[in-house]
């Protein structure tokens, strides 16, 4: 599991990393609440071992940050502490910590409470995956990656960069269903998401945003790059027949392109541009990728 520390103090900090390691974690550790939040933002981690009191970010306010913080990922916070009122503890609840361990700490407790932790955020992603997956293909659904692809405008405005959105949408999708049966649609449909997720860097991500209608996000890309991400995902849907208990069925998408400015935006205003563009590549035929202007 990958691991955070929090924590001011040299020795605590040195030996904590040290117990975490040998028990089989990857361990992160910085000097100060501030140092952890700018990690925390910039990576994963689903455990959080925070020092109460640090310098300018204490362990609570750093709990408050974490908590007021969207994210798909739930992060364990575990606050270090040598203090032992009842109200500090419930004060440390309600600012967000999950739990507590007290200095200096007993490495079999603490191997304990790690294993506490495992197990919730376990369960916790068990229950995201149902919330946020769309049950048919697999891949995120429609609240998800919107909310996905607005957190990383909001990270690609701070770090002066551009998102890419594709939309795409299954050519005559309509006529597999009324002809083909339900069966069928549900076969192309997941056989189109699983080529296009073959399509994709490790780092896009895409969802079902509409019955036959998938949105990707696109980081790290520029304009050339997004489009020639799309006309691969174009040839990549239409390598093949799907094959079903009907027979085989062509497939083709069509795919609408739009691009973020440096300056950020806004996901609905960029999904639009996006979709715009798709109903183009439509009405020009379909099995094509069409592209609208920047916006921001």
């Amino acid at each position: 599991m990958k691991i955070l520390i929090a924590e001011d103090d040299t020795t605590s900090r040195l030996l904590f990393s040290a117990t975490l390691k040998s028990l089989g974690h990857h361990v992160t550790a910085v000097e100060d609440g501030h140092e952890a939040w700018e990690a925390w933002r910039q990576d994963d981690y689903p455990l959080l071992i925070s020092d109460w009191m640090m310098p300018n970010v204490d362990g609570l306010e750093l709990c408050r940050m974490v908590r007021a913080e969207p994210s798909l990922q739930y992060t364990y916070v575990i606050l270090l502490t040598a203090m032992d009122s009842k109200g500090s503890y419930l004060e440390g609840m309600d600012a967000g910590a999950d739990d507590f361990i007290t200095k200096p700490f007993d490495e079999e407790l603490l191997a304990a409470r790690l294993r506490v932790a495992e197990r919730i955020l376990g369960l916790h992603k068990k229950l995201h995956i149902e919330a946020t997956h769309d049950r048919l293909t697999g891949v995120w659904n429609r609240a998800a990656i919107v909310d996905y692809l607005q957190r990383a405008l909001q990270r690609a405005a701070r770090q002066n960069s551009c998102i890419g959105v594709i939309v795409g949408d299954l050519d005559h999708f309509k006529s597999i269903n009324d002809t083909l049966g339900h069966a069928a649609g549900d076969k192309v449909l997941q056989e189109a998401a699983r080529r296009m997720e073959l399509a994709l860097r490790p780092d896009d991500r895409i969802g079902r945003y509409g019955g036959e209608e998938f949105l990707i996000a696109v980081s790290g890309c520029d304009w050339s790059q997004t489009v020639m991400l799309a006309e691969r995902i174009r040839r990549t849907i239409g390598t093949a027949p799907v094959m079903s208990e009907t027979g085989e069925i062509p497939i083709t998408v069509s795919l609408g392109v739009a691009m973020s400015g440096g300056a950020g935006g806004d996901a609905g205003r960029l999904i639009a541009a996006a979709d715009e563009a798709l109903y183009r590549a439509k009405k020009a035929g379909r099995n094509r990728v069409e592209y609208a202007g920047r916006t921001s």
